[in-house]
């Protein structure tokens, strides 16, 4: 392993809920062991590339109800595929060597998992959003 990789791995946070079995596929395991501590490590960063999507997109998504908001921001993600790819660069850009390899053998189903775990992780903080129009 190269000094790089070990320093990317030294800073990622540990998820003691991402569990890995032997019974996994290897697209579940790589979504435990890599991308769950990514997504973590990057989360304030995900949030604000999306406060700054809102912000481009003429903050439409404060004008919306709850359920709409939801809609938006899997709308963003699987529709807008300049900013799906942001965010994918802002995942893949963590990667170790090991791990960009794994993941250039399975990149379609690696690349539907990061989308909606990302869309998932926004989802859930959508109040992050609330807060930061106040701003």
């Amino acid at each position: 392993m190269n000094e790089r990789s070990e320093h990317l791995l030294s800073i990622r946070p540990i998820i003691p809920n991402a569990k890995i079995m032997v019974s996994m596929s290897d697209e579940e395991r790589f979504q435990n062991q890599t991308l769950r501590p990514i997504l973590k490590l990057q989360n304030d960063l995900l949030l604000a590339s999306f406060q700054n999507y809102i912000i481009k997109t003429k903050n439409r998504f404060h004008e919306l109800k709850l359920e709409k908001r939801t809609e938006y921001i899997s709308n963003a993600l699987q529709k807008d595929i300049k900013y799906r790819n942001t965010i994918k660069g802002l995942i893949v850009g963590q990667f170790t060597m090991e791990e960009y390899h794994l993941y250039n053998s399975n990149a379609s189903a690696l690349n539907k998992r990061i989308t909606n775990m990302v869309i998932k992780r926004l989802q859930d903080q959508m109040q992050f959003f609330e807060h930061a129009s106040l701003i």
